[in-house]
């Protein structure tokens, strides 16, 4: 193999990896940047194995990841009863806690869904349960996502391997 498709091999593997981690950061095209790997690792392939309708396929699961998130924040929010200062909350809080690693991430949405709703209700258990069910929401999206991505690597490894 020659030095070219080495380096696009790595930047492939690259994109795939920084995809699946955006999928668990928030404000990172995860789902989008996966996919750019996937059809980089076709491409240097010349699609051989991965063509349109795998491809097809792929973006399909890509675009499933964004749907799955935005209903999985709103049905954990709605569910508790939050508002949307606290779905707003949660995705600030989420962002902001990428920057305090582990806890952050896990801390920031509850954090920011109990102020966005304190701050619309005033009441500090209406408060609460907005946080834990945006909190949920968003544990229950990244899951999904996650699942999705491992589909999307599932489906293209067959297409590349097996078939």
């Amino acid at each position: 193999m020659e030095a070219v498709a080495v380096l696009l091999w790595i930047a492939a593997a690259l994109l795939v990896i920084a995809g699946i981690a955006g999928l668990v950061l928030p404000g990172v095209p995860g789902a989008a940047v996966l996919f750019a790997g996937l059809v980089l690792a076709a491409w240097i392939e010349d699609f051989a194995y991965a063509g349109a309708g795998i491809l097809s396929m792929l973006a399909a699961l890509a675009l499933l990841t964004y749907a799955v998130d935005f209903a999985a924040g709103i049905l954990g929010a709605r569910h508790f009863g939050a508002s949307r200062r606290a779905m707003a909350g949660a995705m600030l809080g989420a962002i902001l806690g990428v920057f305090f690693g582990l806890p952050g991430l896990l801390l920031g949405p509850f954090v920011g869904a109990t102020i966005g709703e304190f701050s619309a209700r005033r009441s500090l258990g209406a408060a609460s349960r907005a946080g834990i069910g945006a909190t949920i929401g968003l544990a229950l999206g990244v899951a999904a996502k996650l699942a999705l991505a491992f589909a999307m690597l599932a489906v293209f490894a067959a297409a590349r391997f097996m078939i």
